[in-house]
């Protein structure tokens, strides 16, 4: 049994980004970037009215309450601005601001003027003093031309799509999806909606890692359930190398009873063992080999628990890795009741993080942790891992928090 950071170093050793992709805008989302994203226009790319109202040409000097300007246009989103000796016209929020144009008096703070001659322009007196520049946005006060906007290695989320289509990004070069297979052991598992046998469970793990996968930035290739046999399971693996898949994921068949066949199997074939055991809780009977195929192989335990954790902290740094991520951050918050765990091991636990009465965000461990229960982990909202070198971790320590996909942070709960 080896430690769990010399694990996942073993598991990520030369692990690069698979490859570049090219894809439309409208494919982006969940992606990671493969190459910085630098602006080639402005942002906004014109000056313009922040807010609709009345655009002066005060001439440096502050516009007083009281002072009466002839409107002689009205510039709307999407006009060209008017080239002309006036010094005030109405504007829409997001019309182009004209040349001479120094202020924009919001419609609140200003008076419109009964008109006595036909013809006449209409007239408004200001409320307020405006400032010279107020109610302004100025070409490239957000994003300046040839500034880098996002990092390679970035997670395209919602935030970043409406940056890139605001900077007019049509396509963005991305890192290709790993590509995963699962194989599903036990004779005992059956699909969800059939009836249980004597001695049955329904599969909870495989939707779970399907889910996952997807979540953590991958793509499921396929699903197999092999039961307890070695045939089968050798065949799966085949269909998948075919297939080209990056890693199969077994779930199940890892420790040390009379069926666990995985370790043997893969000895069959000729794998590299990596390891085979990992001094973590919950889920120690984690393997992992390359094949000779070069695909790699992570044998997860059966329990779901372990299945969930084996796949956060082991799987997930390997496939950010091949997704060109550097490592995922460090988030430590206070803890917030003692809690006791076995020195020695690498402590992950499904929790909660919550604000106190006085609104300091504490990492609240959950009671139940028992691998087998999945009602408690339903009500998580992250995981926490707590420090090895101790048995019982005080309340007020540093852990660490983590979310339930290493692409999104851990998510906080109301007191």
């Amino acid at each position: 049994m080896i430690g769990y950071h010399e694990a996942v170093a073993r598991l990520t050793d030369g692990a690069r980004r698979l490859a570049v992709q090219q894809v439309a805008l409208a494919d982006a989302f969940g992606r990671v970037l493969a190459g910085d994203v630098v602006a080639t226009l402005a942002l906004p790319p014109f000056d313009n009215a922040a807010m609709d109202g009345v655009a002066l040409a005060s001439t440096d000097r502050a516009a007083r309450a009281g002072s009466e300007w002839a409107i002689v246009a009205r510039i709307g989103a999407g006009d060209t601005p008017p080239h002309d000796d006036a010094s005030a016209w109405d504007i829409m929020t997001g019309a182009p601001l004209p040349a001479r144009a120094d202020t924009v008096v919001p419609v609140e703070r200003i008076d419109r003027l009964p008109s006595h001659t036909l013809g006449q322009a209409p007239r408004v007196r200001l409320l307020a003093d405006a400032l010279p520049g107020a109610n302004i946005r100025r070409r490239g006060e957000d994003v300046l031309p040839g500034q880098r906007v996002l990092d390679a290695g970035t997670f395209i989320d919602t935030a970043q799509l409406l940056l890139l289509a605001g900077t007019g990004v049509d396509r963005v070069e991305v890192a290709r999806r790993p590509r995963v297979a699962l194989l599903a052991t036990g004779r005992e598992i059956v699909a969800a909606g059939e009836p249980l046998p004597a001695g049955g469970i329904h599969d909870a793990t495989s939707p779970y890692l399907a889910a996952s996968v997807a979540a953590a930035g991958a793509e499921m290739i396929q699903v197999s359930h092999v039961g307890d046999d070695v045939a089968n399971f050798q065949a799966a693996i085949d269909a998948a190398l075919s297939r080209g898949v990056d890693l199969v994921l077994s779930t199940g068949a890892v420790s040390k009873g009379c069926y666990d066949f995985v370790p043997d199997a893969l000895a069959a074939r000729g794998a590299e063992r990596l390891f085979h055991g990992v001094a973590m809780r919950p889920g120690k009977p984690v393997l992992a080999a390359r094949l000779r195929e070069g695909a790699m192989v992570v044998g997860l335990p059966g329990n779901p628990l372990s299945t969930a954790v084996g796949f956060r902290f082991l799987v997930e740094p390997l496939l950010r890795a091949w997704l060109g991520m550097a490592p995922e951050p460090v988030r430590r918050l206070p803890l917030a009741a003692a809690c006791d765990t076995r020195a020695g091991l690498h402590a992950a636990f499904h929790g909660t993080l919550r604000c106190d009465s006085e609104g300091r965000l504490q990492a609240c461990v959950a009671d139940a942790q028992a691998s087998f229960r999945l009602l408690p982990f339903s009500q998580s909202s992250a995981w926490i891992t707590l420090p090895e070198d101790t048995a019982r971790i005080q309340a007020g320590a540093l852990v660490q928090v983590h979310g339930h996909s290493h692409l999104r942070p851990p998510s906080w709960m109301p007191a």
